[in-house]
């Protein structure tokens, strides 16, 4: 297994397809949350993901800036049912978070995460910047990181 950053048309037929499919699998059939999944950002953005296979294992969403928020961002994070517990959700992060501040070289990065997971995101880095709120009946927080305090560490 490798990891893999592609541009929106870089990626394959198939690699589109299973990142959609993952993120279906997490996000509307798992936690029982119809929503747009497609929501025309995959576009501008670039996709980081691990794959065993034919399957995702995980995969987050790269966002530039002025896309969703004047930050940079990271979404639509999920590590597939049958890996979890593995470690791969923080690998998955750190790296998403080293591309942003090394080669995208932004100022800040924000989340849009799941309240649950605050504090792994906090364990990052993250600060939250607001209460906790309902979105598609999910708590859901705002966090923020700045990167250039990160990058003097």
């Amino acid at each position: 297994m490798e990891w893999q950053l592609r541009k929106f048309d870089e990626l394959t037929t198939d690699e589109l397809y299973q990142i959609i499919k993952a993120r279906i699998d997490v996000f509307v059939v798992e936690q029982t949350c119809p929503y747009p999944e497609l929501d025309n950002h995959d576009q501008a953005s670039s996709h980081l993901f691990l794959q065993d296979k034919t399957d995702i294992v995980a995969y987050a969403r790269l966002i530039p800036e002025k896309n969703i928020y004047e930050e940079a961002s990271i979404g639509r994070v999920l590590v597939s049912k049958s890996h979890r517990g593995k470690g791969y959700a923080k690998d998955l992060m750190e790296k998403a978070i080293n591309i942003l501040v090394n080669d995208w070289k932004v100022g800040a990065i924000k989340l849009h995460g799941q309240e649950y997971l605050r504090q792994f995101y906090g364990s990052l880095g993250f600060k939250e910047i607001s209460e906790v709120y309902l979105e598609d009946n999910i708590p859901h927080v705002d966090m923020i990181m700045n990167t250039r305090e990160k990058s003097k560490q």
